[in-house]
Formats: structure tokens, sequence, C-alpha cells
């Protein structure tokens, strides 16, 4: 009864963890990398293709061929069997891979000379382009119509004293007329509105048209005119001409009816001065008998 028990330890055993276990060795073999950065000719994968749990490998590696090839290159199976050795149909076939997994797609398009050719697209994130493509579209709210910038009025023109429909077309004629004189002169419907009873104010005043058609047409500044019909109605009213000199209208002199009364002679009625008291006949046969 006095003797101890020998077999019960001292004191309880600690846990050794298993990465510092001292009869555990050190893990050396595995992959390892010797990277150097890359400066040049380098394409980015993403693990998502390189690491792609349900790619072949096949797949995974023309599809970062695909990736590392500049745009416009050719990508058909044709041209993929001769640059490897897998053959037509296993490309093929990791092609349809990449397309089901969203990393290619195939288009059919038309060109400008009207002939079909098959475009392939490689897609470098086929996980952003579903985003886009899924998102759900928001419920379109009818917008306001955009209200457009208010248009600065043109000057205002001089009226002419008596606008008649003749006066007002020869004017816009003329203004028609001027884009063939200078190109930049090309004015709208509604700015020849505006500016035709301007002219018509200085043909109203004897400016003959070719004398107009100087004064819009003269000195146009070369840096181009950025509103040729505001230039046109600023000329129109600073340059007016003054109002054609009065001249007095030369009018014949009234006709004077002198009264009526009888011939002494023979009776006849005649009209004459006063104090005539014979025709005409009988004043001549008058004169002739004496």
């Amino acid at each position: 009864m006095g003797t101890q028990n020998p077999s019960a330890p001292p004191r309880a055993h600690v846990r050794v963890a298993g990465n510092t276990h001292p009869n555990r060795t050190p893990r050396t073999g595995g992959l390892q990398h010797d990277n150097t950065r890359h400066t040049t000719r380098f394409v980015v994968i993403g693990n998502h293709l390189a690491q792609h749990p349900e790619l072949s490998l096949l797949a995974i590696g023309l599809g970062t061929h695909l990736q590392s090839l500049p745009k416009g290159a050719p990508a058909d199976i044709k041209t993929l069997a001769a640059r490897f050795p897998e053959g037509a149909t296993r490309i093929a076939a990791a092609l349809r891979e990449l397309e089901a997994h969203g990393y290619l797609r195939r288009e059919r398009v038309r060109t400008s000379s009207g002939r079909i050719v098959t475009r392939t697209i490689s897609c470098n994130q086929p996980a952003a382009v579903r985003q886009r493509t899924e998102q759900p579209c928001r419920e379109s709210t009818p917008s306001a119509p955009r209200k457009q910038p208010a248009r600065k009025a043109l000057p205002a023109v001089p009226r002419p004293a008596y606008s008649g429909p003749g006066l007002l077309q020869a004017a816009t004629d003329l203004l028609a007329d001027l884009r063939r004189h200078d190109s930049r002169l090309l004015l709208s419907a509604d700015d020849t509105a505006h500016l035709a009873p301007g002219v018509a104010a200085w043909l109203e005043r004897e400016v003959t048209p070719a004398a107009v058609r100087r004064a819009l047409t003269a000195d146009l500044p070369p840096e181009g005119l950025r509103r040729p019909a505001a230039l046109l109605a600023h000329r129109l009213a600073s340059q007016l001409p003054p109002p054609a000199p009065f001249r007095a209208r030369t009018t014949a002199p009234p006709s004077v009816r002198h009264p009526l009364r009888n011939c002494d002679g023979c009776d006849r009625a005649f009209r004459a001065p006063t104090p005539t008291t014979h025709c005409r006949d009988c004043r001549t046969d008058l004169q002739e008998a004496a």
C-alpha cells in the first residue's frame, strides 16, 4: 500500500501538431514555379479557363491559343488542324466545348459584297457576358421629350412701305439665288421668309438686284459662317440705303370746257371762248368774203 503505481504517467501528454510532429518530414515534392515577368508577347488567361473543371485539356489549350491570336487571324477548323497534330475531329469537338461554356461564339455575317462568312469570337470572361445579357430589363418608363434649346432669333430686318406679292417674290428669288454665288449662303425656308421683307425694302428704294446681291455677298469672313442668315439680316438693316429722291409727277394741265353757244350765222351750237359769236365754218366764210 505504500508503493506507488509505476505505470501511471507523471503528467498528461501534450498532443503534437501534425506539421510539427518530430517524425513527419517536410513535403518537398509538388509543383514549383520559376517565374519571370513578361514584358512583350504575352496573353492574360483567367484561372476560370486554365483550371476549368468541365473542359478537356485540349479545349483549355485551344481556348488559350485562340485568346493569344491577334484580331483578324484565321480560326477555322481547317487552319487549326494544319497548326496542331490533333486532327480536325478532335479540334472540332474542343471548339464545341468552348462554345458550350461561353468561351467561343460563331456568327454568320454578310459582307459588303454580299458574301456570307463565319466570324469566330473568342471571349475571355463568359461570366461577365452572361451577367450583361441576363440582367433583368427595367420597365421602360416613357421619358419626357427632351426639349430642344431655343434657337436665337434672327436680327430684325427693314420692311417695305408697300409689300406687294411681286416685290416679295422678287426678293425671295434673289435670296434663293445667293447659294449659286457662294455655297455657304444656303438658306432655309424659314430664314428666307424672314429676310425677304428686308430685300424687298432695298428693291423698293430702287436698288437693282445686282447691287443687293453684291452688298450681301461681298467680303464674307474667310473662316466660315456659323449662321449665314444672321449675317445677311445684319447687313440688310445696317447698310439700308436711303429712299429714292422725290420726283414730282409732271401732269398735263386740265382741259378747259368753254360754254355752249349758238352761231349767229348758221344757228349751229358750238363751244368757243367769249366773245366769239360765229362757229369755225362761219368764221372761215367771213374771212373769204372779206
